[in-house]
């Protein structure tokens, strides 16, 4: 049995990742709306009609702009920690509660051969949690949306064959940015965006020999480009004495065209 993803949508605009099994497939956010969501789909020939459920990270709005209108249409499962529905309820319209599931954080679901596991992250929300998943030895982990990678994260995520990293910024850019200082200091907190050089210094110490790919995920439209994150991210993960090229890629992903299903 064989693992599968695409990173659908990525960035400050909306937020889609699909992850696939023989036996089960996932949609990991729904940040966009739903007709760009199906053309998304479409673009990697699958169906939103074959899903088995959607997981939810955070209520912020790249991330479940057409969470609703999605969970309506294809009569999905919907998987989020009690204080993240709290939270989200009123932006996505009712939900039947035959579809809703509480998937709590730091616990297992399982179905079928694949165990996802929620961990979780440093974010301004109700409850950010993100997802790792676990089949047959292989192992996906997506993290975005976090201040900081603490130890007891990479803990949980070291070690994975492939890896949806957030490299959201460079200070620099940032700091030079027209954003107001409120929210500059919100993105540089803990509970804001990692830059580039603070997740390769988080890539750094959880990648391993089994690690193959790592996709730079959730740049700032304003303050980041894909050259300058993929080429920061190189520079600090081979000044900790990693070959990138050799040993792991790197690869972009953007807000409106989905990566190529990988085979993990």
């Amino acid at each position: 049995m064989t693992m599968h993803m695409s990173v659908l949508a990525s960035g400050s605009t909306g937020n889609a990742i699909y992850v696939e099994t023989e036996e089960h497939s996932f949609l990991v956010d729904a940040g966009l709306s739903g007709k760009q969501m199906e053309l998304l789909f479409q673009q990697i020939g699958r169906s939103m009609k074959d899903l088995s459920g959607l997981l939810v990270t955070h209520e912020h709005s790249d991330h479940i702009k057409g969470l609703g209108i999605v969970a309506r249409r294809y009569n999905l499962p919907v998987f989020a920690n009690e204080k993240t529905w709290a939270a989200m309820e009123q932006s996505i319209g009712k939900i039947d509660s035959e579809q809703k599931f509480i998937f709590p954080m730091e616990s297992v679901k399982t179905f079928g051969s694949l165990d996802i596991e929620s961990f979780g992250v440093s974010h301004d929300a109700a409850e950010p949690m993100f997802y790792v998943f676990h089949q047959n030895g292989k192992k996906l982990v997506l993290v975005t949306d976090t201040g900081y990678v603490s130890d007891r994260m990479k803990g949980i995520i070291e070690g994975a064959d492939a890896y949806v990293f957030e490299s959201n910024h460079d200070v620099g850019m940032l700091r030079m940015c027209r954003y107001p200082w409120s929210i500059k200091r919100r993105i540089l907190s803990d509970v804001g965006h990692v830059s580039n050089e603070d997740a390769a210094f988080a890539m750094s110490d959880v990648v391993r020999d089994n690690t193959k790919r790592i996709y730079l995920a959730h740049l700032s439209k304003d303050n980041n480009m894909k050259d300058l994150a993929r080429m920061s991210v190189m520079q600090t993960l081979q000044e900790r004495g990693h070959i990138v090229g050799e040993q792991f890629d790197l690869y972009d992903t953007d807000e409106k065209k989905p990566t190529e299903l990988y085979a993990i």
